[in-house]
């Protein structure tokens, strides 16, 4: 029979070699706009493989692209007392009520990929250099075709997508061979930007460019130019460097992609996640490189994932 002496020793024993009992390690939150997009797994995944390695726990939400259901999230996670959160918004903007009860808790938010409006409110902002992105994707085009009929798909509720967006206008600027004859938003979904360039191809007569905020949003107007039998000689764009879209890129299908890494963005938020609980500085904002994919090079990286 064991003696409540005897579960008290055992007990320490399971403490120092797994840190249970006292409740030892750390637990992490994590929240994505959207887990509808191989990217953020990758990021979560990236993530994951740090707090693994030292034996803590990660708690990861998906509140599928509504606000409301992201901050109550959040309010879930502090209730939880998790030491830290990661957290990528869905409305940049409307994301400050769950920032600011995380500020009001003590529990430091690692802002990944999509920075917030309140940058103030979070711990560090890790993301893609996204305003690059979109001026390798707008110089690539220039490089291509010296005047174009430019369909944009965007995010407006997404920083990153923003940028993305805005570097790639202002790099065209100035240069009158190049008119952008539609924008329209498709939240970074394939299955939003089918419909939403079903539309546009109804209306324009002539589009050379499709600039996707993202992969599935630049899949997803290709499958609408390919249903419509207007993708001949349309260059396609996206941002991320998916395993999908650089198969697609290998076979002529897509254009280019402006790259990203969603398991370093994942790995170097960790570490600052951890180094921002150790009391040790970080950089308030850490940009991750981006560089362009297209045929000439994709057989560096492959097509089975990501870079």
């Amino acid at each position: 029979m064991r003696t409540p002496m005897m579960k008290a020793v055992t007990c320490v024993a399971l403490a120092l070699a797994s840190g249970m009992c006292f409740g030892a390690g750390k637990k992490f939150g994590a929240t994505y706009m959207t887990l509808n997009n191989p990217f953020f797994i990758a990021l979560n995944d990236g993530i994951k493989a740090v707090t693994d390695k030292s034996g803590d726990k990660l708690i990861t939400l998906d509140p599928a692209l509504d606000q409301a259901k992201q901050i109550a999230e959040i309010e879930d996670l502090i209730a939880q007392k998790v030491d830290a959160i990661f957290l990528n918004p869905v409305d940049w903007k409307g994301v400050r009520p769950a920032l600011e009860a995380a500020k009001a808790a003590g529990i430091p938010v690692i802002n990944v990929d999509a920075p917030v409006f309140d940058t103030a409110l979070v711990a560090t902002v890790v993301a893609s250099d996204n305003y690059k992105a979109g001026v390798l994707v707008a110089q690539d085009v220039m490089k291509r075709m010296k005047s174009a009929n430019v369909v944009l798909l965007e995010h407006p509720t997404a920083k990153s997508a923003i940028d993305r967006t805005q570097s790639f206008v202002d790099t065209i600027k100035g240069h009158d061979g190049y008119k952008i004859v539609a924008r329209q938003s498709s939240m970074g979904q394939l299955e939003q930007a089918m419909p939403v360039m079903e539309n546009i191809i109804q209306a324009q007569a002539k589009i050379d460019v499709v600039m996707g905020l993202n992969d599935p949003t630049a899949m997803g107007a290709l499958a609408a130019l390919r249903s419509a039998n207007r993708e001949n000689g349309v260059l396609i764009y996206g941002v991320d460097g998916a395993p999908d879209a650089k198969k697609m890129i290998q076979e002529g299908k897509m254009t280019a992609t402006a790259a990203q890494s969603p398991k370093g963005i994942g790995k170097l938020a960790a570490e600052s996640a951890y180094k921002i609980l150790a009391h040790q500085q970080v950089p308030a904002l850490q940009l991750v490189p981006v560089f362009l994919i297209d045929k000439t090079n994709v057989a560096k990286f492959g097509v089975a994932g990501w870079q």
